[in-house]
């Protein structure tokens, strides 16, 4: 039987992959992702010749390869770059595995981004260790990552929140009581969420300074020993003994490189990591929270009763529909299989929590 979701998961990658290298500035990059559309192409046709299917008829990109289109065009393109890294694994480990391969065995496996990679070594394409480091920061500072913590941070304050209203209108308590605990659930929340959030990056941040400090104390007292160690993180990647030594030598000639080098390789530290903003982390978090929380409270404001109740779980239903479905985004899945799930999810919690306020508000009545 063939398996159409394969075909159209290779289109989808060849068109956005081909969208990438359009509006790519550098020119090497844009070789990478022409290079890649390229190949998911060819496996979309191979797949179709395989099964004896009219090639004229290879399908159109889908609906959610599109939305991707209209994401880059209004947010940039680095948003599709990031979801398609998050699915496709960072370009940046790609090459540095794919080179060991290549280096240790004199050849490479033949999937998709592989066989790119090994055509890039092969032909001396030059593809600078500075792009694909480009390719990382940008990876996780925008793209898949904004895109999912805006899903998530939104999918997180509409379950809890929603949970929480409807637990508290099961106890029948009462319009006015009801809008003050689902603003109360919101505000405390978020707030929770903001702190988790600028705690965490702040945290992170201390701690990859102390080690940087440390690293550089380090560096400066015993130059000769970070040297050794420089050496053998180049022998680890397969670089011979005698050339990783002067390579050594060569990197401690500039301490400030060094301490790069050593930064990202021993330590594993990306120093634009350190760049970000742990209020803006904790606003952002704040705000995506807010967002999904308030959208089961809004029918409080006017509504009272059962009235208000079914409209909050109206409104509830088809925020976790469109959250469900903006997760497609990253799983590539049927847009009503996750919008669906999600709504029986949420829904599930929901009427969970309303049972159990219904029990606690006849046992207070009574």
């Amino acid at each position: 039987m063939v398996n159409l979701k394969n075909i159209q998961t290779e289109i989808d990658a060849s068109f956005l992959y081909g969208i990438l290298a359009r509006h790519e500035e550098d020119e090497n990059v844009a070789s990478v992702f022409r290079q890649m559309s390229e190949i998911e192409h060819g496996h979309a046709l191979a797949f179709m010749a395989k099964h004896e299917m009219d090639i004229s008829k290879l399908p159109a990109p889908s609906a959610r390869a599109k939305i991707l289109n209209w994401i880059g065009k209004i947010f940039g393109y680095d948003y599709i770059l990031g979801v398609m890294l998050d699915t496709e694994k960072s370009i940046s480990s790609s090459v540095v595995s794919a080179r060991n391969k290549y280096k240790a065995t004199g050849s490479v496996s033949d999937t998709a981004h592989v066989a790119i990679l090994k055509n890039i070594l092969d032909n001396n394409t030059k593809v600078a260790g500075s792009t694909f480091t480009r390719f990382e920061k940008r990876h996780r500072s925008v793209g898949g990552n904004a895109l999912r913590a805006a899903v998530l941070g939104g999918n997180d304050g509409l379950v809890s929140n929603f949970s929480l209203v409807m637990g508290i209108a099961g106890a029948a308590i009462g319009q006015k009581e009801t809008l003050l605990t689902g603003l109360a659930g919101l505000l405390a929340g978020a707030l929770s969420m903001a702190l988790g959030e600028w705690i965490s990056v702040k945290s992170s941040q201390e701690l990859s300074e102390n080690q940087m400090q440390l690293e550089m104390d380090e560096l400066e007292t015993n130059p000769a020993g970070e040297e050794v160690e420089i050496a053998l993180i180049y022998q680890a990647k397969g670089i011979p003994q005698d050339q990783a030594k002067k390579m050594a030598r060569e990197m401690m000639s500039d301490k400030d490189n060094a301490m790069t080098f050593l930064t990202k390789e021993e330590l594993g530290i990306n120093t634009e990591d350190l760049k970000g903003s742990a209020m803006e982390a904790a606003v952002t978090s704040f705000v995506l929270f807010s967002v999904g929380a308030i959208i089961p409270v809004v029918p409080f404001f006017f509504l009272s009763g059962t009235t208000a109740i079914v409209a909050s779980a109206v409104f509830s239903a088809v925020g976790l529909f469109l959250i469900g479905s903006a997760i497609t985004l990253f799983t590539g899945r049927s847009v009503w299989y996750s919008g669906v799930r999600q709504v029986i999810f949420g829904l599930a919690a929901a009427a969970i929590t309303f049972g159990i306020g219904k029990l606690i508000g006849v046992s207070v009545a009574g």
